[in-house]
């Protein structure tokens, strides 16, 4: 049986279709308005993301800039705490942890608490703001990402712990006044500044 024919007039052009195939341009178009194609759906980023080195509301701390996708981590931005959790030695000099990640600052800190007695990773551990408690003592690459992004958000006189092991006597650690990266004595104590991770 053939289907039934529709006469049609846009703007002085006729054509015919059948009524099935009007059906389905007129569900699709519908569609097409209220679902986009998978090509053209942006990812949802917040309107409101500040300035780096700025306070980011609601998320404990300062932007601290937006990290690119390593190994299993997927792209975040780093949370900075906006103050320092005091002076803290890294602890267990002359033993060796598995906390030697130079990237991963949320699985070294993992393994230092497992360890425990280690008072820096502690420290950070500890802190919460904003409802926040995701805190961790970053990995020698996330304090070097805030010498670079905002080191002006950071004490100038000091040195800062990183959560990245060199050797079983020493740990890696970062000058934000002169952006030196280096090692040192892990019974010292040096500053804390803890850091989270905001996925996007």
């Amino acid at each position: 049986m053939k289907s039934e024919m529709v006469k049609l007039e846009h703007k002085g052009i006729q054509f015919k279709m059948s009524r099935p195939k009007l059906a389905e341009i007129a569900i699709a178009s519908v569609f097409a308005q209220v679902l986009p194609p998978v090509a053209n759906v942006q990812p949802v980023v917040p309107a409101d993301i500040p300035a780096v080195g700025q306070p980011w509301r609601g998320q404990g701390g300062i932007n601290g800039g937006l990290v690119a996708a390593r190994g299993d981590v997927p792209e975040h931005y780093l949370i900075i705490a906006a103050e320092d959790t005091g002076s803290h030695e890294w602890g267990r000099r002359g033993e060796t942890s598995g906390a030697t990640s130079k990237t991963d600052g949320l699985a070294n800190s993992a393994i230092l608490l497992e360890e425990g007695n280690h008072p820096a990773a502690s420290a950070a551990s500890k802190y919460t703001a904003d409802n926040h408690n995701d805190f961790y003592l970053p990995a020698a690459a996330e304090l070097h990402q805030g010498w670079v992004s905002c080191p002006e958000v950071f004490a100038q006189d000091c040195y800062y712990w990183s959560s990245s092991q060199r050797s079983a006597d020493v740990a890696f650690l970062m000058s934000f006044g002169d952006g030196i990266q280096s090692d040192y004595d892990k019974n010292y104590e040096l500053r804390v500044r803890p850091v989270r991770r905001l996925f996007i």
